[in-house]
């Protein structure tokens, strides 16, 4: 393993020297004290009031009850929304506080008639307010028999979870302004069938919104799995690989180019993961390459069958036993999503994950746009991308990795252009891409040229 690292080590500087003289200097990437600040205000406290408040509903099943103000889910939507009113009124009304909702029957598991309503607030970007990163998680619980919307069903991991981190995100990041916009969204209807998630992203589209990143989070507070292993350091984030609405044509340049773990949604992943080893104390996170676990899914997922780059934040070690269960005890087994499953510090981390991949992207210039890479049968490789039109992008960096790596391994600052070439660096020997910097050295996620790693779609 050491020789490999070391032959690595030595290629890499190969390569570094194999540029021209008059080629920028390298501008390394700058420790930012205010993404360790927002990771150290998340509160583990705040966050076990908020999903105690949210168990105290009984049901938020999405056929529950809607009318009572103590019971079922429609109880649960209004408290989120004061609870975003009540931050919004904090800051100076900086949240725009709104419902986006359908109403959905004929399905399997709606058949009647019912409003699915999300509550959304957007904290508007300063100088790109139309360009959106998104953080998500579910209202909604079940028990065992999915179409039970009477029993107690408390979903304290799933997915209360997931909206208290959503809730203790925007309490945290609405405090700091931002080029671009963030989004916290309380989604409903997932056990149902995504509901929520569909109705959202349609949403986004009919107004045109440049979403560039959902981070959807399902169950972000178990640390002790059903194979009996207790980890509260990991985390796993899943992504999708190619789109799922590539093109016959796309998917015929990709075969020849590369291209099939470098989709905008993997390179989002890969960009979180750096944010953790960076800014998050104790936290590993694990890169799953598969759109959610095996032949399940989640609410990142109607995002993703519309072309907008969007992963699953969670738990590693899940416990079966405490999901979609009825409220009992058989055979000295414990059944069901109580308060007393969730590790309150552990879902404080992922939060504090989320909080800080939020503003690193927000606080950062957009994904470059229109990359396209040259070099078949020729000893450099050129990249060649749309300058942005803004003023917080003073540059860019190239990327490129061994074809076989997770993870982004060599880079180089090649100043605010819009083309560059890398001397003696062969196209068929990595995997490359370009980020967009600011002045004070916060990036952009990196972008994979051509359609299959573009963040926008034409």
């Amino acid at each position: 393993m050491s020789f490999k690292l070391v032959n690595a080590s030595l290629l890499f500087s190969f390569a570094a020297l194999s540029f021209s003289a008059s080629s920028v200097a390298t501008i390394q990437y700058q420790e930012q004290q205010k993404l360790h600040d927002i990771a150290a205000s998340v509160s583990a406290s705040r966050i076990e009031s908020d999903i105690q408040s949210l168990v105290d509903f009984g049901t938020r099943h999405t056929l529950s009850e809607t009318k009572s103000d103590t019971r079922g889910i429609g109880a649960a939507r209004r408290w989120i929304k004061a609870e975003f009113e009540k931050i919004s009124a904090e800051c100076g009304g900086c949240l725009e506080v709104i419902e986006v909702k359908d109403t959905i029957s004929g399905e399997k598991r709606i058949p009647d008639p019912v409003e699915v309503v999300n509550i959304i607030a957007i904290q508007r970007g300063q100088s790109e307010p139309n360009r959106m990163v998104m953080m998500s998680g579910d209202i909604d619980s079940r028990v065992s028999d999915v179409m039970d919307f009477t029993s107690d069903s408390p979903g304290a991991n799933d997915n209360a979870s997931g909206v208290a981190g959503v809730i203790e995100s925007a309490r945290v990041l609405s405090k700091h302004k931002f080029n671009g916009s963030i989004v916290y969204a309380a989604l409903s209807g997932e056990e149902q069938g995504l509901f929520g998630g569909k109705i959202l992203a349609a949403h986004a589209q009919k107004q045109g919104w440049q979403v560039h990143a959902v981070l959807n989070n399902d169950m972000i507070g178990n640390i002790t799995g059903i194979n009996r292993v207790t980890d509260n350091t990991t985390a796993r984030i899943f992504s999708e690989g190619t789109r799922v609405i590539e093109t016959k044509e796309q998917a015929h340049t990709r075969r020849f180019t590369g291209g099939e773990v470098d989709s905008a949604s993997r390179n989002l992943a890969r960009y979180i993961d750096t944010v953790a080893e960076r800014y998050i104390e104790s936290l590993d996170t694990m890169l799953v390459y598969r759109l959610d676990r095996f032949g399940r899914g989640g609410h990142h997922r109607p995002f993703n069958d519309m072309g907008y780059a969007a992963v699953r934040v969670m738990e590693t070690n899940e416990n079966y036993n405490h999901q979609h269960q009825d409220l009992r005890t058989e055979n000295g087994i414990i059944y069901g999503d109580t308060i007393d499953g969730v590790d309150f510090d552990y879902a404080a981390k992922l939060t504090a994950l989320n909080a800080v991949s939020l503003a690193s992207m927000a606080w950062a210039p957009a994904p470059p746009n229109e990359v396209e890479i040259s070099g078949a049968v020729q000893p450099s490789t050129t990249l060649k991308w749309q300058k942005n039109n803004d003023k917080a992008t003073t540059g860019y960096r190239i990327y490129w990795r061994y074809t076989s790596e997770p993870q982004w391994q060599f880079s180089r600052y090649v100043g605010n252009v819009s083309e560059a070439t890398l001397k003696n660096v062969v196209i068929d020997n990595y995997y490359f891409g370009v980020a967009a910097v600011n002045a004070q050295g916060v990036e952009s996620p990196v972008v994979f040229p051509g359609d299959v790693g573009a963040f926008e779609q034409n």
